[in-house]
Formats: C-alpha cells, sequence, structure tokens
C-alpha cells in the first residue's frame, strides 16, 4: 500500500468516526423533558377545549395537574417511553366517574399531539404547546 493512500484511508476512517460521535451527541442532547405548564387544544365529537396541564417528568413517570372548564381540577399520572406519552386522570364532574386517557407523542420539548378517550362520552384529539412564560 502506498503512503498517500495510507493516510487518505486513515483520515476517511477518522471523520467517519467523528460524524458518528457527532450524531449519537446530538441524539442524547435530544432528550425529551415535557416538566412545566402546557396548553392543550381538545377536539371531540362533543366539542372542544383549552385546558392546561402542569406535568412533573421523573424519568419516564409523568404526574402533574391539570386545570379544565369541563373538568374542573385533576391530578393526572402517566408514563413518557421515548417519544410516546400515555397520561390520565380520574373524574366524576359529568355525573360518573370515568378514567380520561391521553395518548400520544411528544414531537420536541414544546409541542405534543396525539387522541384522548372520554368513556361513555366519545373520542378526539389533543395538540399541545409548553405555554410560555
Amino acid at each position: 500500500m502506498n503512503v498517500q493512500f495510507g493516510r487518505k484511508l486513515v483520515f476517511a476512517v477518522a471523520m467517519v468516526a467523528l460524524i458518528g460521535a457527532a450524531s449519537l451527541t446530538g441524539l442524547a442532547q435530544a432528550k425529551i423533558d415535557i416538566t412545566g405548564k402546557w396548553t392543550l387544544d381538545v377536539q371531540t365529537e362533543g366539542g372542544g377545549g383549552t385546558p392546561t396541564f402542569t406535568f412533573k417528568q421523573e424519568g419516564e413517570k409523568v404526574t402533574g395537574h391539570m386545570s379544565s372548564q369541563t373538568f374542573g381540577e385533576q391530578e393526572i399520572k402517566g408514563t413518557l417511553k421515548g417519544q410516546d406519552l400515555t397520561f390520565s386522570f380520574k373524574s366524576d364532574a359529568l355525573g360518573a366517574e370515568a378514567e380520561v386517557v391521553y395518548k400520544g407523542k411528544v414531537e420536541s420539548n414544546d409541542s405534543m399531539k396525539g387522541t384522548l378517550d372520554i368513556p361513555g362520552l366519545g373520542a378526539g384529539t389533543f395538540t399541545g404547546v409548553r405555554a410560555k412564560n
């Protein structure tokens, strides 16, 4: 093998290693954290609303509080696994106790979207944005 070819090969291998390390660093920095206040735009078969949620994330565990005109003040619990978010709360604000379940994807640290199920009342969709302070 000639010396110049050997140097080019070493340089190429080094560049591939650097690009790979940079990609892994970018993935590590892209860790999702939904801790904080969010406003969700909820649309259901029976109408819509804009409840606010305050999430606290510890690893995959999500807890928090929701405030809405329909369901009042409720404590929430759920999980965030990668980008997959599921959370729920129990409410009897509409005359019967039901567990309202939200399932969706966190698209970034500032946006999410998905579906919700309200037993006995139907289903819907939601989009969420982190509240600006």
